[in-house]
């Protein structure tokens, strides 16, 4: 039977599982093979930090090269997985090269990849997406020659990249065809606030417009054409629409795959075998509270699920529990958000006034806190990411009051 673990997809999960494995004492053989020509690497600061030049690529690097070789892991880059043989007993994964590579274990963490804009001049010089770091080190060059940025997509990545470009000097606009910023993630009042905020720091934004097409001369961009005909003049325009999870390589084995590759509460995959964790893992609700599915793309989960996914691999399964947590650094605002507050039905709570650029909403289920999102409120964030779990919440009735810390707020959920 082959021996050791193959990790496909050298992301952060690859890197977390990895280490994990020897954490927990394994001392069989460890293969990551990951696309990138790089080792695994800090994702959130390429839209940030790495495109203003705060950040240098080897600052972003997850572990060095001295931890992989002294811990026995194995790192192929530049290599992709494009078959993989399995059974009870292991299997062997072919790659672009021919490489074949024998496993005992399997664990897919091949994350997701960017959703492309559908549009007639889509591919013309100029036009960007923003997932791996390659993607970041073009945009970061290009940026800085371009005197009209736009970036298609108002969510985290695109209004983080422009708030980056702004103070580079470009001028910038963001086209978001709904209507209002970051919508399927955040609550009204925290998405007017962010609309504003970047209005007033020179953005221009488009709400409620689609893209018809991107405008070019000479197979260079030159601007962007919106449904109703308006043109917005940019020699860089940066398409942040969303991401898809990357399961045509968990399709080709038969695993069940819906919004992602269908795991357990274990991390298993459907053939009881295979683990898959972070970004591409569709997973039972992990949140305190929680029901149903969810695919979860954060640094805490893809650390976390890689953890739980190499206690299953190791014959030591637990149920994966998460509190779910994500930061969003936009110029100097600062949003965090912490719980599943997906449910409907919550009540709201706004903590501070929003004209004073610092504020929270939290959210509560019959009394019971189930989680906040905060901008430029850390103290509010900490206290409700301590309490997410526990038989406490804060009082509902007071906690709007800004005089008094949410921390000496704090209850039993049954006096809530």
């Amino acid at each position: 039977m082959p021996a050791g673990t193959l990790i496909v997809g050298a992301s952060h999960s690859g890197m977390q599982l990895a280490a994990s494995l020897r954490e927990n004492g394994d001392t069989e053989p460890i293969v990551l093979v990951g696309a990138e020509p790089h080792l695994p690497y800090h994702r959130p600061p390429l839209s940030k930090g790495l495109l203003a030049g705060t950040a240098t690529v080897e600052s972003l690097a997850l572990r060095s090269e001295s931890f992989y070789r002294d811990h026995g892991i194995d790192v192929v880059t530049g290599e992709y997985v494009t078959q993989i043989h399995r059974d009870s007993d292991g299997g062997e994964a072919i790659t672009t090269t021919g490489a074949r590579i024998d496993f005992g274990r399997l664990a897919l963490t091949v994350g997701a990849e960017v959703v492309a804009l559908p549009v007639p001049g889509a591919d013309l010089e100029g036009v960007h997406y923003l997932r791996d770091l390659s993607d970041a080190l073009a945009i970061s060059v290009a940026v800085r020659a371009a005197h009209d940025v736009v970036v298609v997509g108002g969510g985290f990545i695109g209004l983080e990249a422009a708030a980056t470009a702004r103070k580079l000097g470009a001028r910038v606009t963001v086209v978001e065809a709904a209507g209002r910023l970051m919508g399927r993630a955040v609550e009204e009042e925290i998405s007017s606030f962010f609309l504003d905020a970047h209005r007033n720091n020179g953005i221009e934004v488009f709400l409620g417009s689609a893209v018809q097409e991107i405008r070019g001369a000479d197979g260079m961009a030159t601007g962007v054409e919106l449904a109703d005909g308006r043109i917005v003049r940019a020699d860089l325009v940066l398409v942040g629409i969303g991401v898809r999870p990357r399961t045509a390589l968990a399709e080709s084995m038969g695993l069940e795959c819906q919004d992602g590759v269908v795991v357990d509460e274990f991390g298993r995959a459907s053939d009881g075998l295979t683990v898959a964790a972070g970004d591409c893992a569709s997973m039972p609700n992990p949140a305190p509270g929680g029901s149903g599915r969810r695919r979860i793309e954060s640094v805490n989960n893809a650390t976390e699920h890689a953890k739980n996914a190499a206690r299953t691999l190791l014959g030591n399964p637990a149920p994966y529990q998460l509190i779910p947590w994500f930061w969003s650094d936009q110029g100097d605002l600062k949003l965090q958000m912490v719980g599943d507050v997906s449910a409907p039905g919550l009540e709201r709570v706004v903590r501070g006034e929003p004209s004073s650029g610092a504020f929270s909403v939290l959210f509560f289920d019959d009394g019971r806190l189930r989680g906040a999102q905060c901008v430029n409120r850390p103290v509010d964030f900490v206290t409700v990411r301590n309490l997410l779990g526990k038989v406490m919440t804060v009082n509902m009735a007071e906690c709007a009051d800004m005089s008094v810390p949410l921390k000496k707020l704090v209850v039993t959920s049954a006096a809530a």
